[in-house]
């Protein structure tokens, strides 16, 4: 540790221990620096010498270096222990560190960002921008649509529950006018229904919980508003955080795939005519690969059979084109093998370019000669599941990333994904979008490009949803198999799957029915998919499995059983497994009782029922994302602050501050450019002079430390306390004033001082950062302290403190400051 503290200018080890010879240190601090040191080699009675009175603890010991018990208690409760935790929180939290900008580049990336969102909400949500061109977006709930008991939020009120709409006379007037009647904790609401519509929301949370803790009070909103603060701080903080991983990958270089005519020729393979969503696609995706100098990161949102898979064809050749490497990422085997299989016939024209499949129908020999061909560069296209993520795999080359159904995979997954995009082009398929991915496409930190047209041939599939009718199943089959057609029956777990077997054995004893599974053997699955392909296997029983990927044109009835423990996406896309050709298919959702279902199950249910038409994955994502919540969208980051105000008032709040982003950025000033005008003098003891060694070689390596960052400080705060134990307060003095400037620096304030019982601070802080810092304060004492008058902070104490007090208060009250900058833009 003692290297920490020296500089190189030092050769002497920082050792604690006293010398013979005492000494005294006397500090005091001026107006335009806090660090000038006067020595006084003292003699006889240390004449002149003032020592502060301290409870500090530092023990001259060799013996060991760590804290007493009563060391440990004193630094849980000091308050610079304090902050340098909350720090180190939010340090770890942060996948990426801000990025360094100067001022015109920050000016120029907020302006990108506010247009990447309204294209997101634009092209996403088919949404009419305004007359001045920013564009809204509403979630706001049409009060004809609710039902008795459900739950609303009034943006001003706070969470209600609805009770019915009523009309009604209102005083002086002979109009009948319609009233929505809302129930609170104190009392029931009665308000106009024109004015509702534009007040109220409704009420959902991203868990099956759907009731609110409380209700809100029609007489106190004070506690209302506290949540409502809470909810806008974690957006905030979420809007950061995204621009942040959107700004590090605009960082991200890479030279422009260039345009060849070979890029023409490939296109012109594909055998239908490309629907005019389709063509955006492609234009979007080829934009991307050879505009740009950014990585790609691209969402193709489209139903099963839109021609997803022919967007990530001509992005896989543009880049194979440059010989780099691509990698198509499949959740399951079976979609891993149609991809191979569909790839592989698209490319065999291509002899240079060699495609391969890693999956566990392999041999160990056949795997090992794959990773040695991936590794030598000798394998240019490879499909894979989740083993392609493997710390085995090595490529040679990587260019491109096609991730096929992302919400099949799990959280580890996702974030080695994750991992790649900031070096590689990534293109997504998905037909219905996890909660996630559609979060950061409506943002607009994401590119996406929707495919809701669908191809001539295609008809919407029939669904039925009922309680399980062996002869209703019976019907179902027979009706596909005398058309000479092909069945999925589906369950949601092995177990059940052979008593399925016998009942259609006995119901249909000369059709040829096979059952498929994830824990069978890999050459077992393998043939019987493969029978079912060719049309030789009738009926396939299986779990889900065949979600996604399987494409057989002959099979066009599906029976889904147990459909409550699917979740919605499962649904749409088993349902997606039928309906391929130009047949009209079938599926049949049973479940067991009505009854037993929960709310959750119902309403995904209802969702089902009502997407019934082609193209209309997108709109299930955005139910799912209303049923389930929108997910983790950094780490496991808890759902607590949305259910503050309820999702639909959350995401609008979100999308306001997201138009809005550059009112919230903070400017910080150079560290050196802070005065801190609190004549305070510390004189630190002679004894822990002594103990120190170089004090001196200290106090200057703190003011380096503290020039540079807070992270920096705390690090060497935390670094000096356990070589030497709790400072002295006249020590501690010395440190506070170093963190004051520090944070100072970091939220722009130029200058502190104070006049009687009054502090000023000279800040660039504009009047939206201000209400923002002061709304997110926990002490009440502070927050209502503090007002912003022109270009000064100023709050009125209740008497004037004593200089050391004082610094207390502008620690205590800059710590708090402090803590919002994680919600603020800061460049």
């Amino acid at each position: 540790m003692a290297s920490l503290f020296s500089t190189p200018h030092i050769s002497t080890p920082l050792t604690p221990k006293f010398t013979s010879s005492p000494r005294t240190w006397t500090l005091f601090f001026i107006h335009t620096n806090p660090f000038h040191f006067k020595t006084c080699q003292t003699q006889n009675k240390n004449k002149g010498l003032t020592l502060l009175p301290t409870n500090a603890i530092y023990a001259p010991s060799s013996s060991s270096s760590s804290p007493t018990k009563t060391e440990k208690t004193e630094l849980d409760n000091d308050p610079i222990s304090v902050l340098n935790e909350r720090i180190r929180r939010e340090f770890s939290k942060r996948e990426v560190l801000r990025p360094v900008m100067d001022s015109d580049e920050a000016d120029k990336y907020i302006q990108m960002v506010r247009a990447q969102q309204q294209r997101g909400l634009h092209k996403l949500k088919g949404h009419k921008e305004g007359k001045d061109g920013g564009g809204s977006f509403s979630y706001k709930v049409d009060p004809y649509t609710l039902v008795s008991g459900d739950y609303v939020v009034h943006k001003k009120v706070g969470i209600g529950r609805f009770v019915g709409i009523k009309i009604d006379v209102p005083k002086n007037s002979s109009e009948p006018t319609e009233y929505v009647f809302i129930e609170y904790a104190d009392g029931m609401a009665k308000l106009p229904v024109t004015q509702a519509s534009k007040m109220l929301y409704r009420y959902s949370l991203p868990n099956e919980n759907k009731r609110p803790k409380t209700l809100s009070k029609l007489n106190d909103t004070s506690a209302w508003e506290k949540r409502k603060i809470k909810g806008k701080v974690a957006i905030q903080r979420m809007v950061v955080d995204l621009m942040e991983l959107y700004l590090h990958r605009l960082k991200q270089k890479r030279p422009p795939y260039p345009k060849i005519p070979a890029m023409a020729e490939f296109a012109a393979q594909f055998p239908y005519e490309p629907t005019p969503d389709q063509k955006q696609a492609f234009i979007d995706v080829e934009r991307d690969l050879t505009e740009r100098e950014t990585p790609m990161d691209r969402l193709i949102c489209g139903d099963v059979g839109f021609g997803k898979t022919e967007v990530a064809l001509r992005a896989i050749h543009c880049v194979v084109s440059t010989k780099k490497q691509v990698m198509v990422l499949a959740p399951t085997i079976v979609l891993a093998k149609q991809h191979y299989d569909v790839i592989s016939e698209r490319f065999s024209a291509y002899p240079d370019v060699k495609v391969g499949l890693l999956s566990r129908f392999q041999t160990r020999a056949e795997k090992e000669g794959h990773l040695d061909m991936i590794k030598s560069g000798g394998l240019d296209i490879i499909v894979g599941t989740h083993a392609l993520l493997g710390n085995r795999v090595v490529y040679n080359n990587l260019g491109l990333l096609v991730v096929d159904e992302e919400q099949r995979f799990g959280v580890n997954q996702k974030e080695k994904i994750a991992s790649f995009k900031t070096s590689v082009d990534v293109l997504t398929l998905s037909a219905t979008p996890i909660p996630r991915t559609l979060y950061l496409a409506l943002t607009g930190f994401r590119d996406a490009s929707l495919i809701t047209t669908p191809p001539p041939e295609r008809v919407p599939i029939k669904t039925q949803l009922s309680s399980f009718s062996k002869d209703q199943v019976i019907s179902a089959i027979k009706f596909e198999l005398d058309r000479g057609g092909q069945v999925f029956y589906v369950l949601p777990r092995i177990k059940g799957l052979g008593e399925i077997m016998e009942f259609l054995k006995e119901s249909f004893p000369d059709v040829e029915v096979a059952i498929a599974h994830g824990k069978q053997y890999s050459r077992q699955l393998e043939e019987t998919m493969e029978k079912f392909a060719l049309g030789e296997i009738k009926i396939l029983i299986c779990t889900n499995i065949v979600e996604s990927g399987l494409d057989i044109q002959n099979a066009n009835t599906i029976i889904i059983q147990d459909v409550q423990q699917f979740g919605l996406a499962q649904l749409y896309q088993l349902r997606g497994r039928v309906g391929r050709a130009d047949k009209e298919a079938f599926a049949y959702l049973f479940y067991s009782d009505r009854s037993l279902l929960s709310d959750q199950a119902l309403e995904r249910l209802a969702a089902l029922e009502e997407c019934r038409d082609l193209g209309q994955g997108f709109r299930l994502a955005e139910r799912d994302m209303g049923i389930r919540g929108f997910g983790t969208i950094f780490g496991e980051q808890q759902t607590g602050d949305v259910g503050n105000v309820g999702i639909d008032l959350f995401f609008e709040m979100l999308f306001e501050s997201l138009s809005k982003v550059e009112d919230h950025r903070v400017v910080s000033v150079p560290y050196h450019s802070v005065q801190v005008d609190i004549n305070i003098n510390a004189h630190l003891p002679s004894d822990y002079i002594n103990y120190l060694e170089n004090p001196m070689e200290i106090i200057n390596e703190a003011e380096r430390v503290a020039e540079k960052d807070i992270w920096s400080l705390m690090q060497f705060t935390e670094s000096f306390r356990r070589q030497y134990g709790k400072e002295p307060r006249s020590m501690e003095i010395l440190l506070k004033k170093l963190y004051v400037r520090r944070m100072a620096a970091d939220i722009g304030v130029t200058r502190i001082y104070s006049s009687g019982k009054i502090v000023f601070m000279k800040t660039n802080i504009n009047k939206k950062v201000f209400k923002m810092m002061t709304e997110s304060m926990a002490s009440d004492i502070h927050r209502n302290s503090l007002v912003l008058e022109g270009d000064q902070m100023k709050a009125e104490l209740l008497l004037e403190l004593p200089k050391e007090q004082l610094l207390n208060w502008i620690f205590q009250c800059l710590a708090e400051l402090h803590a919002s900058l994680p919600a603020l833009i800061k460049y």
